[in-house]
């Protein structure tokens, strides 16, 4: 199919820039630039790929699942069936790291619970090169992929252990989490990219959205070393009830996204 022809599907399944995700496709399928794109004249077989993957996009699959790789923090992160994608949002986790411990050659211990594809604690361990860490992560799919991320961007820094939160074993002087959050209500109401797609484990936060935080009111105060701080994303409207869920722990700050709307919970242990 043309380039129009894509950009019309891609318009019709809903895709909110179709165009740019079209191009983009096509790139991905004849694995040039985007800019090379209007010059290109595919292969029957770089056609076909093209069409297929046209076909997956307009049933609403992840961008970043057809293509297998999202950007965070300037990192190229590989994704796929059965991870969470990360956020632009959840870079907001960093910037507060990076706020707390301005000194970057500073040793810590790190600790990313639920790791997903290893973003987070990749990324902080990018900013901090004296530091190491652990990744946390109970599924097998997410388990795999933050593994070869890690291996891939960060080297023996980062250690990615298949095991439940529980099982984490301080002192870190920095824990990070994305806990699911969404109530279990609201997710069919979302997105058909996450609603569909995205693992229900890592969006799923029980009735009220807080049974992680729950959870995690329990984990934190063992794991973090005295002075030590953990930096928890929330979902909006989360803010009001992490003012009680965390006894023992200091709540230093509600710091918001680039939208405005407080999205990391920063707690210290004194």
């Amino acid at each position: 199919m043309t380039l129009d022809e894509a950009t019309q599907l891609l318009a019709q399944a809903g895709i909110d820039n179709p165009r740019a995700e079209a191009r983009l496709l096509l790139a991905h399928a004849l694995g040039v630039s985007r800019e090379q794109t209007l010059a290109a004249m595919p292969t029957p077989q770089q056609s076909a790929k093209f069409d297929a993957l046209i076909a997956r996009r307009t049933v609403r699959e992840p961008f970043a699942y057809i293509t297998g790789h999202k950007e965070f923090w300037s990192l190229d992160f590989e994704v796929g069936a059965g991870v969470l994608v990360p956020r632009p949002d959840t870079e907001t986790l960093i910037e507060e790291a990076l706020r707390i411990v301005p000194d970057r050659s500073a040793v810590l211990r790190i600790a990313d619970l639920g790791t997903g594809s290893g973003a987070i604690l990749i990324a902080a361990l990018k900013e901090f090169p004296n530091a190491g860490g652990i990744g946390f992560e109970s599924s097998p799919q997410a388990f795999a992929c933050a593994r070869a991320n890690a291996v891939r961007l960060i080297g023996e820094r980062a250690q990615i252990r298949l095991a439940d939160w529980e099982e984490a074993q301080g002192p870190f002087d920095l824990v990070f989490s994305n806990p699911p959050y969404i109530p279990s209500g609201d997710i069919e109401s979302l997105e058909p990219e996450v609603s569909q797609f995205e693992p229900r484990t890592a969006l799923d936060g029980g009735p009220d959205g807080l049974g992680a935080y729950r959870a995690l009111a329990r984990l934190l105060p063992r794991l973090l070393s005295p002075g030590g701080h953990a930096l928890l994303e929330i979902g909006q409207g989360q803010a009001q009830p992490m003012g009680t869920l965390f006894q023992g722990l200091e709540l230093l700050r509600l710091a918001p996204d680039l939208s405005g709307i407080p999205r990391c919970v920063i707690l210290r242990k004194p």
